[in-house]
């Protein structure tokens, strides 16, 4: 969105597309959310394209069941392109 720092955004994905959509219950003390967080560790902008980036988002591999290929695009992908801060 017009305005929103590229870094801002790109945590902002990070969370959303890992820890950040999960609603806070009584087991919250048995996970860290530190470890299952995911974390933006780069941003680009586009060449030729003012105010696009890219952002690279690393995510631990406990959020994903193993060889799981619709898993890890349903997590990532359905949370992304459903958020509201993006365009």
């Amino acid at each position: 969105q017009p305005g929103v720092p590229p870094e801002e955004a790109g945590a902002a994905v990070a969370a959303e597309s890992s820890t950040g959509t999960w609603t806070t219950v009584w087991t919250d003390g048995l996970t860290s959310l530190d470890r299952y967080k995911g974390r933006c560790y780069h941003i680009e902008p586009v060449p030729g394209e003012e105010e696009q980036f890219i952002a690279y988002v690393a995510y631990p591999l406990d959020l994903f069941e193993e060889g799981s290929v619709t898993n890890m695009f349903t997590s990532i992908v359905g949370n992304v392109f459903g958020f509201k801060a993006l365009r």
